[in-house]
């Protein structure tokens, strides 16, 4: 990265049936002088998000529309927007979250990585409202991040809720994407950030990382990854299993990415075996169970953490009309 105050980021909006939320996404983006343009990609939304699109663009040049014709899932309307992206860095934002005051301008003066993350702000869903923009005693200070480390910081730890860095939204050169013909993996709805990050690890990318909060992320327990459906668990254990082919892999590396395979896999598990004692009764589901190696034990885990609210969400520790940070900003 580098300290110029010129516009350098495109910021990516993949929107669908976001109306309510949008226009406050796209205009903290556009309150970021180092904001070059903001690419909102509607992904064949049915309510009024094109026309708050429109409305926002109509007012600021640097707002640019792509709306698609069919839905094509977030993976695939972001990299429409990547293909579409002109400016040497880009950031994405989704279209309930907001960048904080100075966001790009703290990444882009951090040390020049192809990855520059800073900690994420949950907050409720508060439409009219926001978060502290200041944040005095949380320096901007940066570590490097290896792909051991932000591997390691997506498997479960007891005691927290929703921890994985595979939330991290950082701000990527679109030059090394590019250069490296990599995009979203479209089939993906859910991981398609984690997947995208470690692929650019393998192909050389380095990460840095501030605690400072800089990306505000709205917490609702409707959303998309709070759902964990069956099929995209599957798609996101798949893929997993294809980063552990990846040629001269360090041990350190795929153990712990097995470990995150096996924690991912039990979470399909447990789903799948739900999903069949909705649709073919108790008995479908214990044949499930019963029918795969190590498969009854996890999933009896699971439902036992469900009974005792272990499997919590953001949404779930989340205090009425408060807020938390995914990195604690004490720890180094």
């Amino acid at each position: 990265m580098t300290a110029l105050a010129s516009p350098r980021v495109s910021v990516i909006v993949a929107c669908h049936n976001a109306e309510r939320t949008l226009g406050r996404a796209i205009r903290s983006a556009l309150a970021e002088p180092e904001t070059a343009e903001v690419i909102v990609i509607d992904d064949a939304s049915t309510d009024g998000t094109v026309r708050v699109a429109r409305a926002e663009a109509a007012g600021a040049p640097r707002v640019r529309l792509i709306a698609l014709d069919t839905n094509a899932g977030p993976a695939a309307a972001r990299n429409r927007g990547l293909d579409a992206a002109t400016a040497p860095f880009v950031a994405v934002l989704d279209s309930d979250d907001i960048f904080l005051p100075g966001r790009l301008r703290t990444l882009l003066n951090g040390p020049p990585r192809e990855l520059a993350a800073d900690n994420i702000l949950f907050m409720d869903d508060r439409p009219d409202g926001g978060p502290a923009p200041d944040w005095p005693d949380i320096a901007a200070d940066f570590s490097d991040l290896t792909l051991t480390q932000f591997v390691e910081g997506n498997l479960r730890r007891k005691g927290t809720a929703r921890g994985e860095l595979g939330f991290l939204k950082p701000v990527m050169s679109r030059e090394f994407l590019t250069g490296k013909g990599l995009r979203y993996a479209p089939s993906m709805r859910l991981g398609e950030d984690y997947d995208l990050y470690v692929r650019m690890f393998l192909a050389g990318a380095r990460m840095t990382l501030t605690r400072r909060p800089g990306y505000a992320a709205t917490v609702r327990a409707t959303s998309l990854s709070a759902r964990h459906a069956t099929a995209d668990l599957a798609v996101l254990h798949a893929r997993i299993e294809e980063h552990l082919k990846a040629p001269d892999l360090p041990e350190d590396v795929a153990a712990r990415m097995r470990a995150l395979s096996r924690e991912v896999r039990h979470k399909h598990d447990h789903r799948r075996f739900l999903d069949l004692r909705r649709s073919g009764g108790a008995a479908a589901a214990i044949r499930f169970a019963l029918g795969g190696r190590n498969r009854l034990g996890p999933i009896a885990t699971q439902i036992a953490r469900d009974k005792l609210h272990l499997n919590a969400t953001a949404a779930d520790v989340l205090p009425k009309g408060g807020t938390r940070l995914l990195l604690d900003p004490r720890q180094t």
